[in-house]
């Protein structure tokens, strides 16, 4: 299927530094998304290199005979493992790491990857299904019944991490098969957008502007508008885009 795409990324209106990264496949076939941690320096060091990582070792090995969810994994593991050399070259950036999200067309079937709390949504007929499940200890609690969804958005705790990458004891990296149609867009996007915009918010902007680079660019604007407390990464992507 027919593929376009566009990925912006934003300092927003409180951090002076961006830790974010992101990369496009040219082709269209594989796009990243990262939000590091761990200082402006760590931070910003722990994205480029998953990004970098991947974008390198799925290029590599995109027509080789690796299944698709192992050379994912594998790719993923590869950026853990440069994260975690480049930790013990410089102790100064000991603690740094990553948050991840993947989404590759490799088969008929697209698979998606994440880690952390960046976000992978899709809109269809006008409904925004977030289709990762954040990698944090108020979504446990959610899960649970300790929470509730509408605690959870404001809770103190909302921003720790169960998982990311730049750790030793990284769990089973999550890799789900993703469906997609005809008119679907998808939007990978980090924590700044949202914890500054509410679902219905981002399916309003996907679903009344149509050219992926407008579309990206409100829904930045749109988190700056709120407060733009951290920086701000989007890809949006449509399926068949042809109205």
């Amino acid at each position: 299927m027919k593929r376009l795409f566009t990925g912006m990324t934003d300092t927003g209106l409180v951090r002076s530094a961006n830790q974010d990264s992101y990369v496009i496949d040219s082709d269209g076939r594989f796009f990243v998304v990262a939000d590091g941690m761990g200082g402006h320096a760590g931070g910003q060091e722990a994205s480029r290199i998953a990004t970098e990582v991947i974008q390198t070792f799925l290029t590599q090995y995109w027509n080789s005979e690796i299944p698709s969810e192992q050379l994912l994994e594998k790719a993923i593991l590869e950026a853990n493992q440069a994260i975690l050399n480049d930790q013990t070259q410089h102790p100064e950036r000991a603690d740094m790491g990553t948050t991840l999200v993947v989404l590759m067309f490799r088969d008929e079937q697209p698979l998606c990857a994440h880690v952390g709390d960046s976000r992978l949504y899709r809109l269809r007929d006008a409904t925004l299904q977030q289709l990762t499940e954040d990698h944090t200890w108020v979504a446990r609690a959610v899960q649970l019944g300790e929470l509730t969804p509408e605690q959870a958005r404001s809770h103190p705790w909302r921003h720790v991490l169960a998982q990311c990458l730049g750790r030793e004891d990284l769990q089973p990296v999550a890799i789900q098969p993703i469906e997609v149609q005809p008119c679907d867009r998808i939007l990978l996007c980090t924590d700044g957008l949202t914890e500054e915009l509410s679902d219905q918010i981002i399916a309003t902007q996907l679903e009344s502007i149509r050219v992926c680079e407008k579309a990206a660019l409100a829904l930045i604007d749109a988190a700056k508008d709120r407060g733009g407390r951290d920086n701000i990464t989007v890809i949006v992507i449509s399926i068949d885009a042809g109205r």
